[in-house]
């Protein structure tokens, strides 16, 4: 039998809140060993936020190409171009591979010991890993979550999760999208982009149901656009012969032929497989429930990430693992943040920080709602990406900024500044006393709070 490993901090799962929180252990000197059954980096880095948008890019770059082998009033033409898929996913491939031989250098370089193999949790104290057995101080479940999948739709042959999406061999003549969320959109339009005809299936009455109608609202008019053909308010029975085959409330029928069929319907919390159940947490639904430093119902056992339920965003992991590996090194820490961004890196792009209207509403608080266009903006007009508008929400007795949201081209990059400034607890006079460089999407952030201050400057 192989000695017991003995190490302070024993992580299950190497994707970002994982190995973020073992680099971070390593720093501050905390003996460290990681578990991970498949590549470090997890969902996120090998088959998520990373290859997606990568084929998102590939699909926007052959997009553009083959709208200038028209007549493109920018004065450019370019012969129809060509899509070699193979090669598209080797790129994709190696950004990804190059991405995680980083994680693994940065662990390595922190000392931290990685050791690939499934876990199987003994009790809060003891793990085991193909008869390895590791015994901790403090143990961090960093499992993250799987995608959720239909009884009616099972995965296999055309019907694909994401992950298989994300490494086509062809591309399908007709994808149908089950789900209207950011990952069925994000896909569908990569794939409508290069080239597929696409329909996406919704239960619900819109697309991206989680976001208010009016920020939606552009990337409804982009799809259609598209081409993307929106089946709303439609709940899938099965795939059979070929043909996807759904059902409205009203008891209408829809038949769509279909050669691959894409399931996007969410994600669950991976807490099943390793041996969770033995130690009796409390749980939050399908979630393990931690409190405001990730600390889990049983004492020096963590939870972070999508295990910890929503929101999950790689993003979010990050932080608290961070923040987990300095309560370990004896430091005072909460996880207490005033704003998570979330962002849809659909067409346009869509980025959520800090309270919505309707949610400052539903808090009693009374609010000043102000929003700058993208086609009063000169940025955008000379980027053709005139669709959407960045909107601030602020309290109205002392103008402090409770949210921002934006829709359009690229407003991902504009998410850092929205959860900067809710951090740091900005009024609206911070941000439009602030001088915004000149031409910038930026500048509609500006014109925003000038707006709800009633004085701005160019609309």
């Amino acid at each position: 039998m192989q000695p017991i490993i003995e190490t302070t901090l024993l992580i299950i799962g190497g994707g970002p809140g994982g190995y973020v929180a073992a680099i971070r252990a390593g720093q501050l000197g905390i003996p460290t060993v990681l578990v991970e059954g498949q590549a470090l980096g997890g969902t996120c880095l090998n088959v998520g936020c990373i290859p997606s948008k990568a084929l998102i890019h590939v699909a926007e770059q052959f997009h553009q190409a083959t709208r200038l082998s028209g007549d493109s009033p920018l004065g450019i033409r370019v012969t129809a171009p060509q899509l070699d898929i193979g090669r598209s996913v080797q790129w994709k491939d190696g950004i990804v591979d190059r991405l995680t031989s980083g994680v693994a250098a940065l662990l390595k370089k922190q000392g931290v010991q990685v050791i690939h193999g499934w876990a199987k949790i003994l009790d809060g104290k003891h793990v085991e890993v193909d008869g390895q057995r590791i015994q901790c101080e403090h143990l961090l479940l960093a499992t993250g979550s799987s995608s959720v999948e239909l009884p009616m739709l099972p995965l296999g042959g055309p019907v694909i999760s994401s992950t298989e999406a994300l490494a086509p061999e062809r591309l399908p003549e007709h994808l149908v999208v089950v789900g209207g969320g950011y990952i069925g959109l994000e896909l569908g339009i990569a794939y409508r982009k290069l080239g597929a005809r696409v329909s996406v299936v919704e239960a619900r009455e819109r697309i991206l149901p989680s976001y208010d109608a009016e920020l939606t609202a552009p990337v409804t008019e982009s799809l259609k656009a598209l081409g993307i053909a929106l089946h709303l308010g439609y709940s899938v029975e099965g795939y059979e012969d070929g043909s996807l085959r759904a059902r409205s409330k009203a008891d209408e029928r829809l038949r769509l032929e279909a050669d691959q069929v894409l399931v996007a319907v969410g994600r669950r919390p991976r807490t099943h497989g390793f041996g969770l159940e033995g130690l009796a947490l409390t749980m939050n639904g399908a979630a393990i429930a931690i409190d405001e430093r990730c600390q889990t119902s049983m004492r020096n056992v963590w939870a972070i990430g999508d295990v910890a339920g929503e929101p999950m965003l790689a993003h979010r992991a990050m932080a608290q693992g961070e923040m987990v590996a300095e309560l370990i090194a004896g430091k005072v820490r909460r996880f207490e943040p005033a704003a998570i961004a979330a962002v849809c890196f659909t067409d346009p792009e869509v980025v959520v920080a800090g309270k919505t209207p309707e949610q400052a509403q539903a808090l009693g608080l009374d609010c000043i709602v102000a929003q700058f266009p993208f086609a009063a903006n000169g940025r955008a007009m000379s980027l053709e990406a005139k669709r959407g508008f960045v909107r601030v929400v602020a309290r109205r007795d002392n103008h402090l900024i409770v949210g921002w949201q934006a829709v359009g081209a690229a407003v991902s990059e504009l998410s850092t500044a929205f959860a900067q400034s809710l951090e740091m607890g900005a009024r609206l006079e911070d941000v439009a006393g602030t001088i915004h460089a000149h031409p910038t999407l930026g500048e509609a952030v500006q014109e925003a709070a000038l707006r709800a201050l009633g004085h701005a400057l160019h609309i």
